[in-house]
């Protein structure tokens, strides 16, 4: 450690005893004593070197890992704030330190609620958001979905994960506001005695981070008796650029309405008819659901939105990246733009990345591109538009619905009615974080020799390496005959392409509920129910 991360860290916790102890007297002149210490030490570095010690701390708690120590950094680094002047301040600056960290003011931290209390019950929604340090966002965006969530289901409790933990460590050192991260919600749950969990996403699509929340959820389903995933807002992804479905459409209609009613015009048309275009940004995606985006453009386009654009920060996919939207914008004819994004949160990026005064916001971008008469932002996330909020719930209504209905798609097909030959079949699970690989549309290959049934799944990654037909109390045992994975390649709609591990699973009936224990990549076996229905023969 840095010998002015030290010093800080010496003059915080010799201010902390000072408080802490002033009913002793020998204790509160040791603590006098170390503070004086301390700021004698502190009086021989210039400002620079102060400043420079407060942005080490900074830097510290900017990681997406929490350990034992997370709380103590946060309370150095702002105590280590607090103590500088206005000229040391300015002065911060480091990897990711600035004077905006603490300084930049977000709002009021206290019209949000962290929803971390106790005494939640058997039966919760878990509501899982990537997170937000600006707190008007986080009250209005990320709560306005909560709320929502909470008035529709007044049984149930509504709680909240983020799943940056960078965020959440720079609301908790900010603000003292402490959110719970992914594992911390889980266990929280666990410590509460839920039996029933829906966890809610407030993740625009099936991306990177809706996957990765999926794996934190199945290290803990095997603690509660059933787990159901509700959709993210813009629903399932689809093959290609071209396909659009009910939840893309609510959301394009939702969001354009605000847009042109938050720009002054009564009508879509009327907006077209005075030159204005609206530009959409969201984030942008290297994973294969980056296509959701060009949905979305065709989503526009089928409503006759010919005046809506969508864009990307990260430029993913490449149609969407600024320049080609300024580009597609001048040649459409239109003279004036509307930027808005098209992320739950009205956060850095919306702020910065969409209407920052640096040369590579897009609101520069836009401007310095000269073909334009106006360029405006409105600088509001999806999540507070009622439209959306009541998505949000559809979704998670449709997830109980799930969680209500055990029960799978009956077929009168049986094995004894199958001929030999290889069919095209549904493979059903209980649960969204085991499932067949989006590629292959839900369905397998089933294979009938011989009245003997074998279905064949490509799965989702490499993460699950063994399967077991029965329990997993009974995969454990010494003799048990383990299935093991192939290395199969799938290809997604945007020609990309992907290893991921293939079992072939004996089916004893079709239609038929069955027990099919998993083995994740760190040991643990978890049971699921599945079965297979539908069976089509292949052409």
């Amino acid at each position: 450690m840095k010998k002015g991360i030290a010093l800080l860290l010496t003059l915080s916790l010799a201010l902390a005893a000072l408080t802490g102890c002033s009913g002793s007297t020998g204790s509160a002149d040791a603590s006098v004593e170390a503070a004086a210490s301390a700021e004698t030490s502190a009086a021989e570095l210039t400002d620079e070197e102060i400043a420079a010690n407060v942005a080490d701390l900074i830097d510290a708690i900017y990681v997406q890992t929490r350990t034992d120590e997370t709380d103590e950094q946060c309370a150095a680094a702002k105590a280590a704030w607090d103590a500088l002047t206005d000229e040391q301040k300015a002065l911060v600056e480091g990897e990711n330190a600035d004077p905006d960290y603490f300084g930049l003011d977000t709002g009021d931290a206290s019209a949000d609620d962290p929803r971390n209390q106790d005494e939640i019950g058997e039966y919760e929604i878990l509501v899982v958001s990537f997170g937000t340090s600006y707190n008007e966002s986080r009250a209005t965006d990320i709560k306005g979905v909560e709320d929502a969530l909470a008035e529709a289901y007044p049984d149930w409790s509504v709680r909240r994960a983020f799943t940056a933990q960078i965020i959440i460590n720079h609301v908790q050192a900010r603000d003292e506001e402490y959110i719970d991260n992914m594992e911390q919600a889980l266990q929280r749950a666990v410590d509460n005695g839920v039996k029933t969990l829906v966890v809610q996403p407030t993740h625009l699509m099936h991306g990177a981070e809706y996957d990765e929340m999926c794996e934190a959820i199945e290290e803990y389903a095997e603690y509660f008796d059933t787990v159901a995933i509700a959709e993210p807002l813009l629903g399932e992804v689809g093959d290609d650029a071209t396909v659009v479905n009910e939840d893309k459409q609510a959301v394009a209609e939702a969001i354009t309405a605000e847009a042109v009613a938050d720009s002054g015009y009564e009508t879509l048309e009327a907006a077209a008819e005075d030159g204005v275009a609206y530009v959409f940004m969201g984030h942008g995606t290297s994973h294969t659901a980056k296509v959701s985006y060009s949905q979305m453009q065709t989503q526009m386009e089928a409503l006759g939105y010919e005046n809506v654009f969508i864009g990307t920060v990260e430029g993913e996919p490449e149609e969407t990246e600024c320049t080609a939207v300024i580009d597609s914008v001048f040649a459409a004819g239109y003279t004036k733009v509307v930027l808005r994004p098209l992320m739950v949160v009205a956060g850095d990026h919306a702020n910065n990345d969409m209407a920052g005064e640096d040369a590579d916001s897009w609101l520069s971008m836009f401007t310095a591109s000269g073909y334009f008469e106006s360029v405006d932002c409105q600088i509001e996330g999806l999540g507070r538009i009622e439209a959306i909020q009541q998505l949000y719930v559809a979704h998670t209504a449709a997830a109980m619905e799930d969680l209500a209905s055990s029960a799978v798609s009956e077929t009168s097909s049986d094995a004894a009615e199958l001929e030999d030959g290889v069919y095209t079949a549904t493979f059903n699970t209980d649960s969204s974080m085991f499932h067949v690989n989006e590629a292959c549309d839900g369905k397998g290959t089933l294979t009938v020799e011989n009245g003997q049934m074998t279905i064949h799944v490509s799965l989702v990654s490499q993460n699950i390496v063994n399967l077991y037909v029965g329990l997993a109390e009974d995969a454990q045992a010494e003799g048990a005959v383990l299935l093991e994975p192939t290395v199969d390649t799938v290809t997604y709609s945007d020609g990309t392409s992907e290893e991921v591990y293939g079992f072939d699973i004996p089916v004893a009936a079709i239609g038929e509920d069955f027990d099919l224990a998993i083995l994740g990549t760190k040991g643990t076996w978890y049971d699921h129910v599945v079965s297979v229905t539908d069976p089509e023969l292949a052409e």
